[in-house]
């Protein structure tokens, strides 16, 4: 059984009161709230607060999990909510949830709560947790691996979506005996939030990208070389760009824009994702738009991509696969430093069940080739 009142981190985890009504109506109200936990009442009124302090927090004690107010401890106001729920005791297992209020956000109190009752959790018996997130919710996946969570998976179509529909959550889970501290990723965050060289520019795709994206990727050239070579849909590029960040922060993949560093105008796209993490090695692959093709941006985009690739810790080995006869791509890899390692026969998937031939290239730290 957890404690009534918790203090760590920077925040006081309390049982909620009454007159903590409004402050509760206005944060459940907020659009961000209301985004992030499809469940939650709507329209959120003083009323609803109310209930909730006097019977579903309760309710929530009673039933073995936990309902607390996040508030500071300076002044005791509160600043969002937080609780288990979803409790199996034969597993030793409970999910952990929040909200933050509008006048609390960027301050790292989700952070600090989760951290607060994850420990408490623990302390009394708890072997599991579990936080899931919404598929688009990067600030709640930020928060998981701060508090140490792992993410372990997709679960499809878990939850229904405000308006009808479902759709799917991020799992993330941490264990009683894992280690203190924010969880190690795959993929960190580019250092001031881009890579350059002065010409090229890449930072991660947003979901403001979409046009450019959908333009890039449907054309005829760039679908030849893909496999299997079929065009996205314009739905499939949005779903993309709307998940770049969360492909990031799970540690699948990198998906970069590629900018004239003076104009800022699009130039293409990049990307970096693990093929063998236990053996240290990602592969790497790019589309230029036609007007900054011959240009030397694709070999300088894939360079940076590199010495940002080996930098980080476990990445030791490079590859990209290319069709044989896109000798444009070869040139490409050879300037930045890779070497042909050989012709892999039929394995990419075709049209109408055929098969491509894929010509791989590899790239060491110590092979790769300055810029110029």
């Amino acid at each position: 059984m957890t404690p009534e009142l918790v203090e760590a981190y920077g925040v006081r985890l309390r049982l909620f009161r009454l007159d903590d009504a409004a402050d509760t109506a206005a944060g459940c109200a907020d659009p961000v709230t209301q985004r992030g936990i499809s469940g939650m009442p709507y329209p959120y009124t003083e009323e609803t607060a109310r209930w909730w302090i006097t019977e579903g927090a309760p309710a929530a004690w009673a039933a073995g999990g936990a309902a607390y107010a996040i508030a500071d401890p300076a002044t005791d106001r509160l600043l969002g909510g937080i609780g288990l729920s979803q409790v199996v005791p034969a597993r030793g297992q409970a999910e952990i949830g929040y909200w933050v209020a509008p006048w609390a956000r960027g301050r790292g109190v989700a952070t600090a709560a989760t951290r607060a009752l994850a420990e408490q959790a623990f302390a009394a018996g708890t072997a599991r947790l579990e936080l899931l997130t919404n598929d688009e919710n990067t600030a709640s996946q930020r928060v998981a691996l701060a508090a140490g969570f792992r993410h372990e998976g997709v679960r499809r179509a878990a939850n229904p979506s405000r308006g009808g529909g479902r759709h799917d959550l991020i799992a993330w889970v941490r264990l009683a005996d894992d280690p203190p501290g924010p969880t190690a990723r795959l993929l960190p965050d580019l250092p001031g939030g881009r890579l350059t060289d002065g010409v090229v520019t890449l930072r991660r795709i947003a979901p403001g990208d979409a046009d450019v994206m959908f333009r890039l990727h449907t054309l005829p050239e760039v679908v030849a070389n893909q496999a299997p070579p079929v065009p996205p849909t314009r739905a499939a590029i949005d779903r993309r760009c709307r998940l770049a960040e969360t492909a990031w922060l799970t540690g699948s993949l990198a998906r970069l824009l590629m900018l004239d560093a003076a104009t800022g105008e699009p130039a293409g796209s990049c990307g970096l994702s693990y093929s063998d993490p236990a053996a240290g090695e990602a592969s790497v692959g790019y589309a230029l738009l036609p007007a900054w093709r011959g240009r030397g941006y694709a070999s300088r985009a894939v360079r940076l991509l590199a010495v940002w690739a080996f930098g980080l810790p476990g990445i030791t080995r490079l590859v990209a696969g290319t069709l044989p006869d896109n000798t444009a791509s070869h040139r490409v890899l050879e300037k930045v430093g890779f070497r042909r390692e050989g012709l892999l026969l039929g394995r990419l998937p075709g049209l109408n069940g055929g098969r491509i031939d894929d010509l791989v290239f590899g790239l060491l730290a110590a092979d790769l080739r300055a810029g110029h």
